[in-house]
């Protein structure tokens, strides 16, 4: 071994002991405890103990705690989505609908027929929700599925004249939602092109 390894070595087993005894100190102060217990403990823990200086030398240095909730993007977007979903309920209940069936709607007042594997990806939902939920449009007489002339393979859905009319009903919805958001135009705007901006990315 070289004298540079030599001392590149020595000077490792320097800081790693000095590490050792910074724990040993605090340990003692911490829980009343001899140092011999105490230099018994780092002993037999050394490689978890490492770690757990690294952790804490990065907490010290200001480095951010990545699992604190107030950090997350996640928790606001799934907070808000559950509540606004919750506001939706007591607007759309007294014609018995839920906000998925809602969504649903607003595609076909809009593209009147559509393929149901599009609508699926449309509202990004999967065939296991997407049919049931059909089927319970379809018994309230809103929606029509048959099966395509070109392709039996593909299912297209399209609206009645029911559901036509429920369209008129439903006008005040979106503005009485508006109004809990309590947002002005420019930042509602803003906030779904962000929320687009992210579903394309993750899709």
């Amino acid at each position: 071994m070289s004298k540079k390894d030599k001392k590149t070595k020595k000077e490792k087993e320097k800081k790693s002991q000095h590490e050792k005894d910074s724990v040993i100190k605090e340990e003692t102060k911490s829980f009343a405890i001899s140092e011999e217990t105490a230099r018994r403990y780092v002993s037999e823990n050394a490689p978890e103990l490492s770690e757990t200086i690294h952790a804490s030398k990065l907490q010290e240095a200001g480095a951010p705690d990545c699992l604190k909730l107030e950090n997350q993007l996640c928790f606001p977007l799934y907070a808000c989505a559950k509540e606004v979903v919750r506001r939706y309920r007591p607007l759309l209940n007294p014609f018995d609908l839920t906000y998925t069936q809602y969504i649903v709607m607003m595609v076909l007042w809009e593209e009147k027929q559509i393929n149901v594997k599009t609508l699926g990806e449309k509202l990004y939902l999967d065939s296991g929700t997407l049919t049931p939920l059909l089927k319970k449009l379809e018994s309230k007489g809103y929606v029509k599925r048959e099966r395509s002339l070109q392709d039996e393979r593909n299912l297209n859905v399209s609206i009645t004249e029911e559901g036509e009319r429920l369209k008129l009903l439903l006008h005040d919805v979106p503005g009485s939602m508006q109004a809990c958001v309590c947002l002005e135009e420019k930042e509602a705007a803003e906030l779904h092109r962000l929320l687009n901006k992210i579903l394309k990315v993750i899709k």
